[in-house]
């Protein structure tokens, strides 16, 4: 009966992504005709840059509905541990090959509206109160996995470097060349791990070590692996995906 529900629960996740998938293209589909492209823009259809920017209009009209609807009291389904997917699919922007080593010396760094700008150790991260989460990775490739996380709650770290809480942004910036950013109610989310352990062990390189983030309220590839630099901002940051066109907010 157990693995009966379990299942339910997988493919009830499964339907609510894809329904959000498919939500997502049909409003472009809607949108994007030309009286479509014509009310959002206000351009000349002939040209490139005015399809862009009629693209970008979708996108953040799609972000600011999702961060509308966005609960910090609504919480990700956890699992119990015999759920957890071994082995746990690899998935970065690179294939598995290039995964990147943890540099020398590597230290986490802090900017922006912070007021502690001191630069992190792992030991002094794993000094931290540690908290630990079994929940389902959603990637934008349509496939999904669940996986256990330990780390430090984001709103934890945030507060103990005195950011800015009324600050719009939270970037990240990765040592593989990777980065993204999300608002500041995900980041204060009880659920977004700063995640220094996976499967009970300390991250391994292909799962980001030394510190990654997951934040289980939004598609995977908002979960940051091989962080090294944390700003917090009000300047829109945007991100590796989000610059070739994936909304920004991707919250499922």
């Amino acid at each position: 009966m157990t693995d009966k529900r379990n299942r339910v629960a997988v493919d009830a996740a499964d339907i609510r992504a894809e329904l959000l998938r498919a939500s997502r293209r049909g409003f472009l589909r809607r949108t994007l005709s030309l009286g479509g492209l014509a009310l959002l823009s206000g351009c000349d259809l002939s040209t490139h840059s005015g399809v862009d920017a009629a693209l970008e209009t979708a996108l953040r009209f799609d972000d600011g509905i999702q961060a509308a609807l966005f609960d910090r009291r609504r919480l990700a389904q956890t699992y119990p541990a015999s759920a957890i997917t071994r082995p746990f699919r690899f998935n970065a922007f690179y294939p598995d090959w290039q995964v990147r080593a943890v540099p020398d010396g590597w230290v986490l760094n802090v900017a922006g509206r912070v007021a502690d700008k001191r630069a992190w150790t792992l030991a002094a991260l794993t000094a931290l109160p540690q908290e630990s989460q079994i929940t389902r990775h959603i990637c934008i490739e349509g496939w999904s996995q669940i996986g256990q996380w330990r780390g430090v709650a984001l709103h934890v770290f945030l507060r103990r470097v005195g950011a800015d809480l009324s600050a719009r942004y939270v970037a990240f910036t990765c040592f593989d060349g990777y980065s993204t950013s999300i608002d500041m109610a995900s980041a204060l989310h009880p659920q977004t791990l700063l995640a220094l352990d996976f499967d009970s062990q300390p991250l391994e390189p292909q799962w980001g070590a030394p510190l990654r983030l997951r934040i289980p309220t939004k598609l995977g590839f908002k979960s940051a692996k091989n962080i090294e630099a944390i700003e917090v901002t009000n300047v829109f940051p945007g991100g590796y995906w989000e610059k070739q066109g994936y909304d920004w907010f991707a919250g499922v």
